[in-house]
């Protein structure tokens, strides 16, 4: 097997640990350092039993795995999928590390996620799976602990359901253990877009270094889900041209641009964006490779890869999805000249504002949207600013940038707290 095969096929946990050695060598991190960051502090897994609405009981397993906290609690979503794995959610979790430490908010990295199939179960079966697993990992969570959030097919009502379960356990209130919550159980103002948002604002700040002009400028986005929707509205309220959007189901494509909005209600009434009007039915491996001024991968992991990396012909890649590009494929867009914008910086406004949530949870004041926006807005053009140093001072690419500066914050604080005892 060839190198760039090894790198296509390997497993997110690999592809993280890959990432950490990469960073570590550039910068010369200390060798105790990088074997600490190089495992996850807790690993657990569950299977528990749910009974399914024809009477059957059916055993699921679930996995919350808390990779470090040294800068404060373990943060992280909670995905349900079929093809959850535990490697992916240890990757996810460390990738979560980096991400809080990045735009220097005060948590570690943790990351859950339960084996399913959300899409073919009812509200009843899915409130119970999610209940049972709530309590299942009750003891390793809390607002001082750990604090979950959504993820892949998981939702406000989801993490309604797991407050609702820790506090009924607890026997009071306890708002503060998840985020991402509907607003009349201590949800955020602004939560929803927090990720396309903070996505939109560090896509401007590269475009800036560029001399990229917004208006006009092409966009294509891959996956047209809550994170991709709505970063092709806001590009496009920006004066961006949205040219191609895909979903699960296949992607659509109109060289003129079309209004991302009135797609997003095609695909809300017909379930995908597939046949939307005057577009060319195109797959979600081909809308990668559409010239455009900025590329959204906000789907799923190991998209861009070594093999199809060569023919992606944009100037900005913006990661809204977690690991979309394989480091091999990393290789190749810098050589090119792209700048890609990391998950860990691109879609960190989710944690962002899930950390304004906890805030405001804790101390039973919240804000507005415009307070909520304009905290967001400084903290990611910060650290748009502090990876960009650093990509400049190591000759590396964004990535590597961000990753120099999310280590850096981390062992600074493993030095400073020592190992105890």
């Amino acid at each position: 097997m060839t190198t760039a095969e090894k790198t296509q096929t390997m497993d997110a946990w690999e592809m993280a640990v890959s990432q950490l050695n990469l960073a570590a060598e550039i910068m010369n991190l200390d060798p105790n350092i990088k074997e600490i960051l190089a495992h996850c502090k807790r690993e657990l897994t569950v299977n528990f039993p749910v009974k399914m609405d024809d009477g059957k009981v059916k055993v699921f397993t679930g996995f919350r795995i808390q990779h470090n906290d040294v800068r404060g609690p373990f943060k992280g979503g909670i995905r349900y999928s079929p093809g959850v794995y535990k490697g992916e959610v240890m990757a996810l979790a460390m990738w979560m590390t980096w991400k809080t430490a990045v735009v220097g908010i005060p948590y570690g990295g943790a990351k859950g996620g339960i084996i399913c199939d959300p899409k073919n179960m009812s509200m009843g079966e899915l409130e119970r799976m999610t209940r049972r697993f709530a309590s299942e990992i009750s003891m390793i969570i809390g607002p001082e602990k750990d604090i979950p959030a959504p993820d892949v097919y998981t939702t406000p009502q989801t993490m309604a359901w797991i407050m609702d379960t820790f506090s009924m356990n607890k026997g009071y209130c306890v708002p503060g253990v998840v985020t991402g919550k509907p607003l009349s159980v201590g949800g955020s103002e602004g939560r929803n877009d927090a990720t396309a948002m903070g996505c939109v604002f560090v896509i401007e700040e590269a475009a800036k270094k560029i001399n990229l002009e917004l208006k006009g400028a092409t966009v294509v986005v891959q996956g047209y889900g809550n994170a991709g929707s709505i970063a092709a509205r806001l590009l496009h309220e920006r004066g961006c041209k949205v040219i191609a959007v895909s979903d699960s189901r296949g992607g659509i494509y109109n060289p003129d641009g079309f209004d991302p909005v009135k797609v997003l209600e095609f695909k809300n009434t017909n379930k995908t964006v597939v046949g939307y009007e005057n577009t060319k039915t195109i797959t979600n491996e081909e809308i990668l490779e559409i010239p455009c001024d900025i590329l959204i991968p906000a789907a799923l992991e190991g998209v861009i890869t070594g093999e199809n990396a060569p023919r992606i012909k944009t100037r900005i890649i913006g990661e809204a999805a977690n690991g979309p590009t394989t480091p091999e494929a990393d290789e190749i867009l810098y050589k090119n000249g792209i700048i890609v914008l990391p998950d860990i910086l691109a879609n960190a406004g989710g944690v962002t504002v899930s950390y304004f949530e906890w805030v405001q949870d804790i101390m039973s004041f919240f804000w507005d949207v415009d307070e909520v926006n304009n905290r967001l807005k400084k903290i990611m053009v910060k650290a748009f600013n502090g990876v960009y140093e650093r990509h400049k001072k190591y000759n590396c690419n964004m990535r590597m940038g961000a990753y120099i500066l999310a280590i850096e914050r981390v062992s600074e604080a493993l030095k400073l707290r020592g190992i105890y005892p």
